[in-house]
């Protein structure tokens, strides 16, 4: 069971608005910027990321049911900032418990277990990209 919807709107509105602005420079934090399905704005996300052999994962808190996710899913794409660096990453797709807790560190995994985390967001950095860019501080 993902983490209850009123923890997930006070992260919005205060949480995430604290960590945006370290979390796309210190690890294992990132930030993932995206945009809305139906309204084309602009969305700056704070997560956790943990490298892969071909791109990130991210541990879905709040399940894969949250807007941030249902943007990239729906985009197919997305840019994750991370030590400084903008990356763009393609080829979302939501891994089951058994499978995330695979590619994540060992420490984190007994955390994530404790805050019932089910689901993982696995991104593929884009081979046609040659590299990362920039800071990433604008979206």
């Amino acid at each position: 069971m993902p983490a209850p919807k009123a923890l997930a709107r006070f992260n919005r509105v205060v949480t995430n608005r604290v960590a945006d602005v370290f979390a796309w420079s210190v690890p294992p934090f990132a930030v993932v910027l995206h945009r809305g399905r139906v309204s084309g704005r602009r969305y700056r996300t704070p997560v956790g990321a943990w490298p892969t052999e071909d791109g990130y994962v991210i541990a879905l808190t709040y399940g894969a049911g949250c807007d941030w996710v249902r943007n990239v899913l729906a985009a197919g794409s997305c840019r994750l900032v991370r030590r400084g660096r903008s990356y763009r990453m393609t080829h979302p797709r939501v891994l089951g418990e058994t499978e995330g807790m695979q590619l994540v560190p060992g420490w984190v995994r007994e955390p994530l277990k404790l805050i019932r985390t089910h689901e993982f967001l696995r991104l593929t950095l884009d081979p046609s990209v040659s590299g990362a860019t920039g800071s990433g501080r604008s979206p």
